[in-house]
């Protein structure tokens, strides 16, 4: 088989799934700050290059001056500005100065002469008409095929009361050196992006790997660990976060040491219990064979058959206790509510035989009072019989009452003379639902009854040392009991017609009220209503 299909899918490690939530939004964070910086650098080096490229356009427009001989603008300093302009710029830079006569008079409707270029290239892109004067203007445009930034400032210069010249100067720039700035601007800004991400991956990695050093340890602690070591786990400098699941750890760890000491010593008590009866039947079988009259033979196997009975027993009761303390079993599993009356009543039919042979008055008192005595039972399956309504309803597995009550009951029988009295009876308490066993034995002294629960734990109650048993029958019923959410009690029974009073265990389950219209029971009990 292949060893990566018995490992499983591969988890999802902490670091991974933080980054993987701390990712996305830290890059949306600084895809949002590295637009709104490219914009601000954008508006910084536009307004920058603009500034640059306006000097000489100023400088050329304040040169131009009006010869007074042929009232014809000239450019006095035109070599000078041009000089610096390509100086400090790169190449496919170019400066135009050009004028054109216009009317002073606005009724004259006569158009505007053709410009007359004074100094630089005479073909530059226009600005956008309606330019005010000694305003600037920035455009783009395309020159000779390739892209340019241009400045251009308007003035109006008065010959004449009826004509004007308007001068035109303009200096324009191709848009790279700009590009490149820009380009470099935001290359920066995503390598500082990208260190940002990438520093803030390492911490992480490395946090995450620092938080969970402890976890580490612990794991390797395990590793090396006996198989049988229950030891709790270390909690020193585990983060405060991941205790709670240490601490959960360490309460699951307790109760498996504690389920196996348990374990362990019910088998050493089992083992021990049965080894006894078994060697006594290995001797009474060795006895058997070295017999040669039946007679003695047949006594002896008689014994032998009577320690079987009891071994028998002893096996049941102890199968019985081991599956009352199995914490595994599923609640939800079991059928959510039993009628104690019932079981109770079917318990004392069971054992009417046997407290017969005792000549024993083994009697029963039923919930609902002497009435109840004279109702006639269905079997089960039986034409036109309905199911009877609960009378003691509990939440409770009906199988593990009978198997609990049957104990308590047993146990009565057993140590309860010749001739004596046991009575079981069920009622309504409140909240609560009890089932009472009380007879007219021996008893359990007060200071012994907290024992008497204990598996193995034998009073010299009885009447003969045969009639006593291997000290299980209270210890499965307690069982049974708090695994259905109940409590046994053991008290002094009353004593009753000259009888003493002896044991009295009482059973006490928690009581579930009926729903009249869930249960069919609203329009035939009138006291439902």
């Amino acid at each position: 088989m292949n060893r990566l299909a018995l490992a499983g899918p591969r988890r999802i490690g902490i670091r991974v799934l933080l980054l993987a939530m701390l990712l996305p939004g830290i890059f949306g964070l600084l895809a949002l700050d590295t637009w709104n910086d490219y914009q601000a650098i954008s508006r910084v080096v536009v307004d920058a290059y603009d500034q640059a490229l306006i000097e000489p356009v100023q400088a050329l427009n304040d040169s131009v001056e009006i010869d007074t001989r042929d009232m014809k603008p000239r450019v006095n300093a035109a070599f000078s500005v041009e000089a610096m302009f390509e100086s400090t710029r790169p190449r496919f830079k170019h400066l135009h100065v050009g004028f054109t006569r216009v009317a002073s008079n606005g009724a004259d409707t006569t158009p505007p002469s053709p410009e007359q270029t004074l100094v630089g290239v005479p073909d530059l892109p226009p600005p956008p008409p309606g330019a005010a004067d000694d305003v600037a203007v920035f455009y783009d445009g395309v020159y000779r095929g390739y892209p340019v930034r241009i400045a251009a400032l308007h003035r109006t210069v008065q010959i004449s009361a009826t004509e004007a010249l308007r001068v035109l100067s303009q200096a324009a720039e191709s848009t790279g050196v700009r590009q490149q700035a820009l380009a470099d601007s935001w290359h920066h800004a995503l390598w500082n992006d990208v260190r940002v991400v990438g520093v803030m991956v390492v911490l992480v990695w490395l946090g995450v790997a620092l938080a969970l050093r402890p976890l580490e340890r612990l794991r390797r602690s395990l590793a090396v660990r006996a198989p049988g070591d229950l030891a709790p786990l270390d909690t020193h400098g585990v983060p405060y976060e991941v205790a709670p699941l240490v601490d959960a750890v360490n309460h699951h760890i307790g109760n498996q040491s504690r389920l196996l000491a348990a374990q362990s010593r019910f088998l050493a008590d089992a083992s021990h219990q049965l080894r006894t009866p078994l060697a006594i039947m290995l001797t009474q079988a060795g006895y058997a064979l070295r017999e040669r009259e039946p007679g003695p033979m047949r006594e002896t196997l008689r014994a032998i058959v009577a320690q079987l009975v009891r071994t028998r027993r002893l096996s049941e009761q102890l199968l019985a206790l081991a599956h009352a303390r199995d914490a595994t079993q599923s609640a939800a599993a079991r059928p959510s509510k039993a009628d104690l009356n019932a079981v109770a009543r079917d318990v004392v039919l069971q054992y009417l035989p046997l407290a017969h042979e005792k000549n024993q008055d083994l009697g029963w008192v039923d919930a609902r009072g002497e009435a109840a005595t004279d109702e006639v039972d269905h079997e089960p399956g039986e034409a036109g019989a309905e199911p009877p309504a609960p009378v003691a309803p509990v939440a409770a597995n009906a199988a593990e009452l009978h198997e609990a009550l049957s104990n308590l009951v047993h146990n009565a029988i057993k140590y309860t003379p010749m001739g004596g009295r046991i009575t079981v009876s069920v009622r309504l308490a409140g909240d609560s639902a009890e089932v009472e066993v009380s007879d007219t034995g021996p008893g359990i002294p007060a200071a012994l009854r907290a024992a008497a629960f204990e598996r193995f734990h034998r009073t010299d109650a009885g009447d003969a040392a045969e009639n006593r048993g291997a000290g299980l029958g209270l210890a499965i019923a307690d069982a049974y009991a708090r695994r259905n959410g109940g409590v046994i009690e053991l008290g002094d029974a009353e004593p009753s017609d000259g009888l003493p009073g002896g044991l009295r265990a009482t059973l006490r389950l928690p009581f579930v009220r009926s729903n009249p219209i869930r249960d069919n029971t609203y329009f035939g009990d009138p006291d439902a209503h």
